[in-house]
């Protein structure tokens, strides 16, 4: 009978977050789309104006979506190719702070943004539903701030993973 070994590489393990996190963002994800079915929630959803307008498109589609796509398939694939990059092309990555900046400030971004998108939708959702429009204004005044900050984390961590991607390339192309 063949041995087997499971072969666990050191120098890949700190690879393992952006799995964790992306496993983490399904079940956020489908948590959230269990629950933005479900009778009451919908009526509540759609009465605020899910999916197309209104605060309740904030939290469906925009924030189901985002934290299925970016936070599940995007960090995955993010991770992916800072393991899979040095094997098709036998260079190492350019720099291991890089991934690790990539994955703090794009997982960062993504639980901001789906938190802003979130919290506001609610907020301004019963603003909506209780008539007060000026309220629901002042709430919605503080939303482009949020989510500037919170979008310019995560676009941070992309910009981080895309220097860090042509970088490594750059070495490949001159057979380093």
């Amino acid at each position: 009978m063949p041995e087997t070994k499971t072969r666990t590489d050191a120098d890949d393990r700190h690879l393992v977050k952006f799995l964790m996190v992306s496993g983490l963002c399904f079940f956020i994800g489908t948590v959230h789309g269990v629950l933005q079915v479900i009778r009451p929630i919908r009526a509540w959803l759609d009465s605020i104006g899910s999916p197309y307008g209104g605060p309740g498109h904030l939290i469906d589609p925009l924030a189901h979506a985002h934290i299925n796509v970016v936070g599940g398939v995007v960090i995955f694939i993010m991770g992916a190719s800072y393991y899979l990059l040095p094997r098709m092309s036998g260079v190492p990555i350019y720099s291991r702070k890089l991934v690790n900046h990539t994955f703090w400030w794009t997982s960062l971004g993504i639980a901001g943004f789906y938190t802003t998108l979130m919290t506001f939708g609610i907020l301004e959702g019963f603003a909506l539903l209780d008539d007060d429009l000026a309220r629901m204004d002042k709430i919605h005044g503080y939303y482009g701030h949020t989510i500037a900050i919170v979008s310019t984390a995560m676009g941070v961590g992309f910009w981080v993973y895309f220097a860090n991607l042509f970088m490594t390339f750059r070495d490949f192309r001159r057979g380093r």
